[in-house]
């Protein structure tokens, strides 16, 4: 089964004319809608692979990036007499998700066929769990938040429907040249977690900030990796709008988002399209629709008007699977080593991403943003404590500026890993320690980081005196630079006195490179607040 199967297919349309940026297009559409009372209703469904060495339902290998059909067991490909044989790691990871998602597990779940035809279903049904799934009514709380936007998150929290065991299909791989597609049965039969949401998002930031959150948890875990590049998770967003106090609206579904960028910018488009057929006379369809990520658009795939019939059914070759806990009384014809244990699994669970951050911010003084910004980055959390270990506790919060900002972009811009660093973490917390102390600039602690690495130099007092890096903090210094800016940049300042609190930022980091980048950023920009005051 080494080559790709072929089916034809005929092309149903080709999107033309002139394209423009998506925040044209968003920035369009909002200034068409003309009632700002409207409301956006967004619920999730999201498919994650569970992570195990083989499938749901069958022992072949679930390894990404394998030859084409070189991964497919007889079950996979649906060839007649094959039978089932569920995986049982696959439901310790479901359960041990599904208690992270503070969701009650059933002690009895039933599998279901769910029947369809499409190319990359060999069966034509899908084996799930519809109507009595493994987990159901469960809660996250997660912060709402926005990579790059200043501003403290939000606290948020989304309600869950279930949490259900399903096997993936395989892939189509779209040949328009030759008018073809190629089906790829590597994934099929791999195992997923379907996570589906009550519709308590509002927007598409939010939604994007639940979906982290899920990944943090699936990540910490270990039941996903959560790669949305692989197509190890995939979010479904069903979404309506509608006016306080009236029932909701017509909505439509935009499958497989394979990014937090494009859940957030499919959703907001859809809403505000939405609203704008709406305010036009024109009714919303029930309808599926894809997210073009050239165009920053949804565009429709097929029409829901006429409700497919799954014909669901009990799937015939599997068992109830039935859980069970400490309290239990086991059939006797039941062997302990094939049971699933509730308690035992539950005592696996490790320190969720909301615990962790709470911690953080109590043991270290940091801000919630920040303790958030040290989980959302691989191996962060690690280096961070480690360093944290030869820093003073006085100087925890702004020690941990440098280590959770600056290093990190240091890291970032020299494509380094953490643990790829070549000095030691006493040096980095000596550096850390410097910048807390006022001895040395972001800037100055930045390049200083730079040139440790390249030279493996860790003597950092000898190195700020050489550099000629010891941060200016001289009152009458920094207002003469802070004064020779405002002179210089009536502009920034006019934006400034008109509520443009960016361009403050803007003018800070002028009157900073104006110091060689030595100059303190916090005495700075209280300088500079009050100079504009007195400039009024």
């Amino acid at each position: 089964m080494a080559a790709s199967m072929s089916i034809k297919y005929s092309s149903l349309c080709q999107l033309c004319g002139r394209r423009f940026p998506t925040y044209i297009q968003r920035r369009s559409l909002q200034q068409d809608t003309k009632d700002s009372s409207w409301k956006g209703v967004i619920g999730l469904e999201i498919h994650a692979q569970i992570q195990t060495k083989s499938k749901l339902f069958s022992g072949a290998s679930t390894k990404y990036g394998g030859a084409t059909n070189n991964q497919v067991a007889l079950l996979d490909a649906a060839l007649p007499g094959t039978l089932p044989v569920l995986n049982k790691q696959c439901v310790e990871a479901g359960i041990l998700t599904a208690m992270a998602l503070k969701c009650k597990i059933n002690k009895i779940s039933k599998f279901d066929r769910k029947h369809y035809f499409y190319a990359d279903l060999p069966a034509g049904y899908q084996i799930t769990q519809q109507r009595q799934p493994l987990a159901v009514e469960g809660h996250v709380n997660y912060l709402n938040f926005t990579p790059g936007i200043e501003g403290e998150p939000e606290p948020k929290t989304v309600n869950l429907e279930q949490l259900q065991l399903e096997q993936d299909s395989g892939k189509s791989l779209h040949d328009e040249a030759n008018q073809r597609s190629l089906i790829d049965l590597n994934r099929a039969g791999v195992g997923l977690m379907e996570i589906v949401t009550k519709p308590d998002f509002s927007n598409g930031t939010e939604a994007a900030s639940f979906v982290r959150e899920l990944q943090l948890i699936l990540k910490t875990v270990g039941s996903c990796n959560c790669k949305m590049n692989e197509g190890s998770m995939r979010v479904d967003a069903n979404i309506s709008v509608h006016k306080e106090g009236e029932p909701y609206g017509t909505r439509t579904e935009v499958k497989n988002l394979n990014s937090l960028l494009s859940v957030t910018k499919s959703i907001d488009y859809e809403i505000q399209r939405q609203i704008k057929e709406i305010e036009e006379g024109r009714e919303i369809e029930n309808e599926t629709r894809s997210f073009d990520v050239n165009l920053g658009k949804t565009v429709p795939m097929r029409d829901k008007e006429k409700k497919q019939d799954y014909r669901f059914m009990p799937e015939p070759n599997l068992p109830p699977l039935h859980l069970y806990d400490n309290s239990s009384v086991l059939p006797s014809n039941v062997n302990q080593n094939d049971i699933l244990n509730l308690d035992v699994i539950k005592e696996k669970l490790p320190a969720l991403p909301e615990e962790t951050r709470n911690r953080l911010v109590q043991q270290y003084g940091i801000t919630p943003r920040d303790s958030l910004l040290v989980l959302m980055d691989d191996g962060l959390l690690e280096f961070y404590e480690s360093v944290m270990k030869f820093v003073d506790k006085d100087l925890y919060k702004l020690a941990s500026e440098f280590v959770v900002k600056t290093c990190k972009g240091v890291l970032r811009s020299m494509e380094m890993n953490y643990s790829d660093l070549p000095i030691s973490l006493e040096a980095i917390a000596e550096i850390s320690t410097f910048f807390a102390k006022d001895i040395i600039s972001s800037k100055s602690a930045a390049k200083l980081l730079e040139i440790m690495i390249q030279t493996k130099d860790e003597n950092v007092a000898e190195l700020v005196k050489q550099h000629d890096m010891e941060q200016i903090n001289d009152i009458e210094v920094l207002t003469k630079a802070c004064q020779s800016i405002i002179e210089k940049s009536p502009k920034k300042v006019k934006k400034i006195k008109n509520g443009k609190k960016k361009e403050f930022g803007v003018l800070a980091q002028f009157v900073v490179n104006e110091t060689d980048g030595k100059g303190n950023i916090r005495l700075i920009m209280q300088i500079l607040r009050e100079e504009l005051i007195n400039n009024e």
